[in-house]
Formats: C-alpha cells, sequence, structure tokens
C-alpha cells in the first residue's frame, strides 16, 4: 500500500502546507504584509448571520456521540458523516465575508482545505471503515477531556479585534463559535478519534490531525497581540490535541 511508504505523508503534509499558503482572493488588492488582517477581518463576519443555529452543532455533536456510546458501529458511521458535513458547513460560511477594508474576501487555503476534510470524512462515512468504541481508551487519553469541553464550549466574546472570555453556562449549548469555526470543531472530532483509535481510518485521522496541527501553530500570533490573547488560549486545544493525535497516529496500531 502506498500509505506505507516512507515518502507518502511527508508528501501528503506538503500538499497540505501548500494548501494552507494559498493567496488569499479579494475584491480590493491586499498588501500579502496584511494577509493577518485581511483573515481577521473575514472570521470577524463571515459567521454573523449563522450565530443563532450555533445550538444545532452543539445537540447535533452529543446526538452522534450519544448513538456512539450506546451502538458503536452505526454510531460511528453517524459520528464520521456528521463532522464530515459539519466541514462542509465550516467551508461554506468560515472561509468568506463582505469586509470593510478588501470588499469580498475568501480565504482560499482554509476553504480548500475544508471541502478537502469534509469529502474525505464522508468517503469514510459511506465505506464504513470507522468503529467509535470509547469504552476500551487508555485513562491517559481522558486528559484531554478537558480540552475538548472548552473548545466545544467556546467561552469567547470577540467586539471588534477585542476577544474576552465570557464563561456563560449557557453557551454550552448555545456558542455560535462551535460547530461554525473549524478551529474549535475540529479539537473535538481528534479528541473522539483519539479515544477511538485505532479502530478509525488511519489517513483520514493523520490528515485531519496535521491540518489542525498547521492552525494550531497559525493561531500562537495571536499570543504576540495583547487584546488577542484570549483568543489565543482558546486555540490550545486545537494545538494540543492534534499534536497527540498525531503522535499516537506515528507510533502504530499496535502501540496504543
Amino acid at each position: 500500500m502506498k500509505t506505507s511508504r516512507k515518502w507518502f505523508y511527508p508528501l501528503i503534509y506538503l500538499a497540505l502546507v501548500i494548501i494552507s499558503f494559498l493567496p488569499l482572493y479579494t475584491e480590493i488588492p491586499y498588501d500579502q504584509r496584511n494577509t493577518s488582517q485581511v483573515i481577521l477581518e473575514i472570521l470577524q463576519r463571515a459567521t454573523l448571520p449563522y450565530a443563532a443555529w450555533g445550538w444545532v452543532f452543539h445537540v447535533l455533536t452529543l446526538a452522534v456521540i450519544a448513538l456512539a456510546v450506546w451502538k458503536p458501529s452505526p454510531g460511528g458511521r453517524a459520528v464520521t458523516a456528521y463532522f464530515g458535513l459539519n466541514y462542509l458547513v465550516i467551508a461554506a460560511t468560515q472561509t468568506h465575508a463582505v469586509t470593510p477594508t478588501y470588499g469580498l474576501a475568501v480565504h482560499t487555503g482554509a476553504l480548500v482545505a475544508e471541502v478537502l476534510l469534509g469529502l474525505l470524512w464522508l468517503w469514510v462515512a459511506w465505506k464504513d471503515r470507522m468503529q467509535i468504541s470509547f469504552m476500551g481508551a487508555p485513562c491517559w487519553r481522558w486528559l484531554l477531556l478537558p480540552f475538548a469541553l472548552l473548545a466545544f464550549w467556546s467561552p469567547l466574546t470577540v467586539e471588534g479585534s477585542i476577544a474576552t472570555l465570557n464563561f456563560n453556562p449557557l453557551l454550552l449549548l448555545t456558542s455560535p463559535d462551535y460547530g461554525l469555526a473549524y478551529c474549535f470543531l475540529t479539537p473535538v472530532f481528534l479528541f473522539l478519534l483519539i479515544l477511538a483509535w485505532p479502530q478509525v481510518n488511519g489517513f483520514a485521522f493523520r490528515v485531519t490531525a496535521f491540518n489542525g496541527l498547521l492552525y494550531g501553530l497559525f493561531n500562537l500570533s495571536h499570543w504576540a497581540v495583547p487584546e488577542r490573547v484570549w483568543l489565543g488560549i482558546m486555540h490550545l486545544p486545537l494545538l494540543v490535541i492534534s499534536i497527540v493525535a498525531l503522535w499516537l497516529a506515528h507510533r502504530g496500531r499496535n502501540n496504543t
């Protein structure tokens, strides 16, 4: 199999890096040095029209997890299909917006990556190549639960360029960020995959983890801006869980 070749995953990872650096599309030309500012303007506006639907993604996530606990075989298929569809939703909502400075702007790399992830996990669901079972997961993997819960809760308020924490418990079911934001959805999904490993599709697992690591590293830039430090903290689940997922995947299926 090609996936066993030493060059295969480095090539896939290189492709993901190249995709992540695809130039943005903007109606009004932008200076490449202002790329992060363009992305910030997109993210500040992209999901606002859909914020009221945040509760739907929380409820559906809990529903497919409950199904996986009750019936692991169909539950595994439901989990992969749901998260695959959710990535396509994020691609359609979070990656573009009409911004005040640049007009219509598209985060091209994120759009391409999220479409590919969505199609990949839908293919895994269609092929029924994943079993979800949390009961046999080693205890140490559950130490990642607080990170996954933080991402699921997304206790954050962003006003303009200022990010502040908002520990409103209602956000556990209503946060507009989880489900509409790649960086908050992915840690939850990867946590479930880590619990189920090695009964998951190894290729899709590694691709998701590496892409998560890329965006976890990109978002370290928030730590350098005082008014966005909390946004940097909120991206720690993506960084930490992606690192653990990659480490686990590269240990192999026999050393779990």
